[in-house]
């Protein structure tokens, strides 16, 4: 076995893991990425082709089974090399670009990522140290003159003008420093992932995810720790930013929710969601919904937007990673009437979507009342950038941030909290306890990541003709699902009082 960079980094995030994907992989594989999962390695390709062009002419490994072409094409110093193999007795790694330095007879290697570097830059900026230091190392042990070390990786305060300008969209950030000073401790992890993944015996007892919330877990959780079960204490409400709690519940050998202790420490909600499930009981808290319900205005209008997250800047004042709205579905009720009314947009052309997606706004959206939403910060945040590079609608867009409404605000605040929400306040865990003849599972696409993708691939010409007049329908249900999906909550909420 040669140890990878690729599984060298998922081993420093779960050993056991890894080697599950290395001796088992009909476990590791078993579960399919998601679409969101897809995505972020769809636009990974995306930046690294792009970054290409800041060294262009390069010569593409297209073999990365052999170094031999590598090895020819650094013995030419060949200028630039993309996807580069290097590897000796016990190690491999595949770099994106490596580029000769004629003033200090050596190569320049570069990383390429497909990230902005926003909150969490500093454990991004770890992580990438540690991948340039086993390229380092393992080029090093080749005796390939090596030089400097970079990141490239998109600039998140690039606006994207007429033309898109690379230059001003991908830094070029040195990180020889920083590899240097994490190189020793990865030459030791190294030697401990080769020992431990090119052995045939599995590592014993539990990964390391095991006091990790749910959110952290790896893809092999339940084959690793098959003591724990399908509703556990990982899934008790933020319990993985409380780490001393999980690792003294997990200590004890509390694996399930329905086992928790009745004085074990616990915020307010987190002991809600924990009655609720040990007892089945409901928490109504009947004058806060009321409150809330006071607040909403007729004509009430659900809405719910569609959108794709671009790496790459398409179009004009965008920069990495906004969100595109391409679509929206509307549900309108009247005041003294039961009879929804239903609007919707979809964009389907390659070209900029924000005016004809403001103005169906104009058209179909109520000029008074109050907007109904989940998760109000996302459209609310979708329409200030949409004033931001329109600015003749902005007055438009916050009046209607203005009167949005969050319709998740009476479960995050636990005035309803019941069993089946598992602490989750998505719509797709508060609807099926609500209304459990609605449901996502008949459709086609049943969630926003697939979404997202079906309509990148409709706008960039991946379908059909036809295919595509079947995509473009199946995103009209989801969408439409989901406004009618918050008229049943609020519906709910209104006969509870």
């Amino acid at each position: 076995m040669k140890l990878t960079k690729t599984n060298y980094i998922l081993f420093r995030e779960c050993a056991k893991n890894a080697w599950v994907k290395i001796h088992k992989p009909d476990i590791y594989y078993a579960q399919e990425l998601s679409q969101f999962e897809k995505t972020i390695i769809e636009s990974g390709n995306e930046v690294d082709e792009l970054a290409r062009k800041l060294f262009p002419n390069g010569i593409l490994i297209k073999a990365f089974d052999d170094d031999t072409a590598t090895k020819a094409l650094i013995n030419k110093k060949t200028p630039v090399i993309y996807q580069p193999v290097f590897e000796n007795e016990n190690y491999k790694a595949i770099g994106d670009i490596l580029v000769w330095n004629n003033e200090k007879f050596s190569f320049d290697l570069y990383e390429v990522k497909a990230s902005n570097g926003g909150e969490d830059k500093k454990a991004k900026d770890d992580i990438y140290a540690h991948d340039l230091a086993f390229q380092s190392i393992v080029i090093n042990s080749l005796n390939i003159p090596l030089n400097n070390l970079y990141i490239i990786r998109l600039n998140n305060e690039y606006v994207r003008g007429v033309d898109l300008d690379i230059n001003e969209l991908l830094t070029r950030e040195d990180f020889t420093e920083k590899v240097k000073t994490v190189e020793g401790e990865v030459k030791e992890e190294m030697k401990t992932a080769y020992e431990i993944l090119s052995s045939e015996k599995e590592p014993p007892g539990n990964c390391k995810c095991i006091e990790l919330g749910k959110s952290a877990h790896c893809s092999t959780f339940k084959h690793s720790n098959p003591e724990v079960p399908e509703y556990s204490v990982h899934q008790i409400s933020r319990i993985g930013l409380s780490k001393k709690k999980l690792v003294e519940l997990i200590g004890d050998k509390i694996f399930s929710i329905y086992d928790v202790p009745e004085d074990f420490p616990l915020s307010e909600i987190q002991r809600n969601q924990v009655d609720v499930a040990q007892t089945g009981k409901v928490i109504i808290e009947h004058s806060s919904i009321e409150e809330f319900l006071s607040e909403i205005k007729y004509p009430i209008s659900f809405i719910d937007y569609e959108t794709y997250p671009a790496a790459i800047p398409r179009f004009v004042g965008y920069s990495p990673f906004n969100q595109i709205p391409f679509q929206f579905s509307l549900h309108v009720l009247d005041e003294g009437t039961e009879n929804l009314k239903h609007s919707e947009y979809i964009f389907t052309e390659s070209s900029n979507p924000d005016i004809e997606f403001i103005k169906a706004m104009q058209k179909y959206l109520p000029t008074s009342g109050s907007i109904i939403v989940w998760n109000k910060s996302f459209e609310m945040g979708i329409n200030r950038k949409l004033g931001e590079r329109n600015p003749e609608y902005q007055k438009y867009l916050e009046d209607v941030n203005e009167r949005m409404i969050d319709l998740e605000d009476p479960f995050k605040k636990q005035y309803l909290v019941m069993k089946d929400f598992k602490g989750r306040t998505s719509i797709k865990y508060i609807l099926p306890a609500l209304a459990p003849t609605f449901s996502y599972k008949n459709l086609d696409i049943q969630e926003g990541g697939t979404a997202s993708d079906t309509w990148n691939k409709i706008v960039t010409n991946q379908y059909k003709e036809n295919e595509k007049l079947e995509k473009i329908n199946h995103l009209i249900e989801y969408c439409k699902l989901d406004t009618y999906a918050m008229y049943e909550i609020w519906k709910y909420l209104v006969n509870l009082i």
